[in-house]
């Protein structure tokens, strides 16, 4: 690997996926006040001390090389901050890993989260082709389409139907993309 990715940033387009700061807490906290955001998380930001606490975890990933975090910010709107895209690698070497996001309901239908999960695909299969990823996997639960439209968009082929189990109500649609 020619950089660590725990200090990466990089483009996509407008967008930029950087490492969260302490400056995106506000950001944060508002998106978090998103019914359909909040429905589909399992860890909430309620206030700005869960906010320091959730940022701290994402820190604590990339430390321990088992989460990515990135907030993605559109340049072309004053670094606006649009979502979240993650790659959550608890096995480094296991040769695959599961990628996550989000999008602020102010940023929705403007193409954002494909190009974003677009961009960490390429970065996580770069970054960490030493290591033996080949495979990764976007999960998300039956009834939310917009995410099952995201992962094709994004070149993650459907799977299949995941059973559901806690904490997740309904059952899951798995999509997978492997290297080139």
């Amino acid at each position: 690997m020619s950089e660590d990715p725990r200090a990466a940033a990089f483009s996509a387009g407008l967008l930029l996926l950087r490492p969260w700061r302490q400056d995106d807490i506000p950001a944060l906290v508002e998106a978090y006040r998103d019914p359909g955001l909040r429905n589909r998380l399992l860890h909430l930001v309620a206030d700005e001390a869960d906010a320091e606490r959730w940022l701290r975890v994402q820190a604590e990933g990339r430390e321990s090389g088992t989460r990515f975090d990135f907030a993605v910010v559109d340049t072309a709107r004053g670094d606006e901050l649009v979502g979240d895209v993650a790659l959550k690698y608890p096995h480094p070497g296991s040769g695959s890993a599961e990628v996550g996001y989000w999008t602020a309901a102010w940023a929705r239908g403007r193409g954002i989260a494909p190009q974003a999960v677009e961009a960490l695909t390429g970065w996580a299969f770069t970054a960490f082709a030493a290591d033996g990823l080949r495979r990764l996997e976007l999960i998300h639960q039956v009834d939310n389409e917009a995410s099952c439209r995201v992962a094709v968009k994004s070149g993650y082929a459907f799977a299949e139907i995941l059973p559901a189990r806690a904490p997740w109500p309904l059952d899951g649609h798995l999509h997978v993309r492997h290297a080139e």
